[in-house]
């Protein structure tokens, strides 16, 4: 059997999501030819459902080095999945550097490239997560460094965090438990430390109300607040008529190049934009609240 008809059994199996059996199809694949850089981006995603963050890692990696010489480098599928499985492994700085990259090459992509109709916004919505997540160790350290009792459990959930979802792959990868099992117990996981997190900012407000608003907060930019197209908290938003708002000046600037609304690719043009005044409240109480004193380290 060929490396292309081993890769089609893989792609099969993925589909049925029997995630280990189209590891191995890949597998094969690769040992009958290791220069097809798909091949391995496709094990890296199976990987990725298998938990194998760094086996995944390594995929990336080796796609990325055989796209390089061949195709300029662009290779945005293996850059993503990449920031997935850094993400995981908790290297947020990194994870971002990927994401953007795969989605700039989504934004701005090859002649033949094949993009998919909802990668840009999916990409979008990564790059902001990889970069909350690389904010919030950065405020964490902050936190910790004034000796703030919160942030210290906070470290400690996060580790928690990380044995158990970390043990859930170990059981995983010896076949002790199946994907769907690992796949509800690493949920399970991410949602008891969110809500513990959550409670430990309830707890600590009644305890001392007047820490509102000082050094001692933690930072945050709420997702609406993002202009999606620099990632960055917005002033004066405009919103299109497909409902995606975005600052007005980046808009404008984008629109000159490309009359496209930049998460969907429909026609857009200056002429349909309008105020987003509900947002621009928003955006005003936020920049109000002190946030230009620490929004450089977002």
């Amino acid at each position: 059997m060929s490396s292309e008809q081993l890769k089609d059994k893989g792609n099969l199996a993925f589909r049925n999501g029997s995630y280990a059996e189209a590891e191995d199809f890949y597998t094969q694949a690769i040992q009958k030819y290791s220069r097809n850089p798909l091949i391995f981006t496709n094990r890296a995603n199976a990987r990725l459902k298998l938990q194998q963050w760094d086996g995944a890692v390594n995929d990336c990696l080796k796609s990325l080095e055989i796209t390089t010489t061949a195709a300029g480098g662009h290779n945005h599928k293996a850059y993503y999945f990449l920031a997935q499985a850094q993400l995981a492994l908790h290297h947020p700085h990194e994870a971002l550097s990927s994401a953007l990259t795969a989605y700039e090459q989504v934004r701005d992509p090859k002649p033949n490239a094949k993009i998919g109709p909802r990668d840009l916004e999916v990409f979008s919505a990564f790059v902001l997560k990889c970069k909350k997540a690389k904010f919030a160790v950065r405020d964490r350290e902050r936190l910790r460094r004034q000796g703030d009792l919160r942030a210290e459990l906070e470290g400690l959930l996060e580790e928690r965090r990380q044995r158990e979802v970390g043990a859930v792959a170990g059981l995983l990868e010896r076949g002790e438990i199946g994907q769907v099992e690992a796949s509800e117990r690493t949920q399970e996981a991410h949602e008891t430390f969110t809500r513990q997190t959550a409670d430990l900012v309830t707890v600590f407000a009644s305890a001392d109300p007047t820490t509102v608003g000082t050094h001692h907060q933690p930072r945050e930019v709420s997702d609406h607040l993002v202009d999606m197209i620099t990632f960055e908290p917005m002033h004066d938003p405009v919103i299109t008529k497909n409902g995606h708002s975005y600052e007005r000046a980046t808009l404008y600037e984008h629109l000159k190049r490309s009359p496209t609304d930049p998460l969907t690719r429909d026609p857009l043009t200056i002429d349909e934009l309008r105020s987003n005044f509900g947002l621009k409240a928003a955006c005003d109480e936020f920049w109000e609240s002190g946030a230009s004193e620490w929004i450089g380290d977002w």
